[in-house]
């Protein structure tokens, strides 16, 4: 899995790092085929009492890209409804993988008859 984190307009620093790293292992733990993330956390300088910090993920797993944004007045905040809604895409995207393999009922009851 290979993993980038940067900032724009923003350093990155150990700490932040570290929070992502974390907030992103509850991602992983659900699902194992993650081939690429892209994290990118960001300031945006509106205006002084609107100063906006937004995080953005891609995800590349196995067929499909998957991207979030969000953004939020805190970068610690930001990041974890980020990851939030990301785990509930990432558990989506699975559910839909699984969902593809089972034979359905009618045809198991006209099997049996």
């Amino acid at each position: 899995m290979n993993l980038t984190i940067s900032g724009h307009h923003l350093e990155v620093t150990p700490a932040l790092r570290e929070y992502v790293l974390t907030k992103l292992d509850r991602v992983t733990r659900h699902f194992d085929q993650v081939v690429d993330i892209n994290v990118l956390l960001s300031v945006e300088k509106l205006k002084e009492k609107e100063r906006r910090q937004k995080a953005e993920v891609t995800l590349h797993v196995k067929g499909k890209d998957i991207f979030v944004e969000n953004a939020h007045e805190d970068l610690y905040a930001a990041i974890d409804q980020l990851m939030d809604k990301l785990d509930r895409q990432v558990c989506r995207h699975k559910d839909r993988l699984n969902d593809h393999h089972h034979v359905a009922a009618k045809r198991i009851d006209g099997a049996a008859t």
